[in-house]
């Protein structure tokens, strides 16, 4: 059964072993998705429900709103992703000399866990027309990190500076588009 304080709690030991014992615990924990559900609610609302914030460890409950995108962008911190409701479509981008190209793509489904390196560039969409959501845990300050981040504009694929407004204006668009369409 998903517990929200344990699982955080276990999170932030397994966050100074590595990846592989924080993926462990995502794993475990997106393997029962109805208990996650019953801990956190259902997904109604698209979002970034902040669960646990220190220099060394976010947890975030991403709900992303149908049909929703967001734009390429790094953590430059570890990052493990594990969905239990819906699908998160991720694509992966590396570095050109005239911004980004296309490196690969990754579905997750209810259920997957996918574990994200320090220097990954990714973006991701909701593919469906229902909400779905993800465990993401960071191995940082995922609004504050060490190391600035970047984002790209999601046309030209020019690199800026990170702005955790512009993450959080993208739900907020989602949101609202969501809710003009479903009154």
């Amino acid at each position: 059964m998903f517990n929200k304080d344990a699982f955080i709690d276990a999170c932030g030991k397994a966050v100074k072993e590595g990846q592989a014992s924080v993926r462990s615990l995502v794993t475990e924990a997106v393997s029962d998705p109805a208990s996650i559900m019953k801990e956190l609610g259902e997904p109604k609302k698209a979002g970034i429900d902040l669960l646990h914030r220190s220099s060394d460890l976010t947890v975030i409950n991403f709900i992303w709103s149908p049909y929703m995108t967001l734009i390429p962008h790094n953590h430059n911190m570890f990052a493990v992703i594990g969905v239990y409701n819906g699908r998160e479509d991720n694509v992966f981008w590396k570095r050109t000399d005239n911004g980004l190209e296309a490196a690969g793509a990754d579905s997750l489904g209810v259920g997957d866990v996918r574990t994200l390196g320090h220097s990954i560039i990714h973006s991701v969409t909701n593919p469906l027309d229902k909400f779905s959501a993800a465990i993401h845990v960071y191995a940082g300050d995922f609004f504050e990190p060490d190391e600035p981040r970047s984002e790209w504009e999601h046309e030209s694929l020019q690199e800026r500076d990170w702005d955790v407004e512009t993450t959080r204006r993208a739900f907020r668009e989602a949101e609202e588009r969501y809710n003009a369409v479903n009154g």
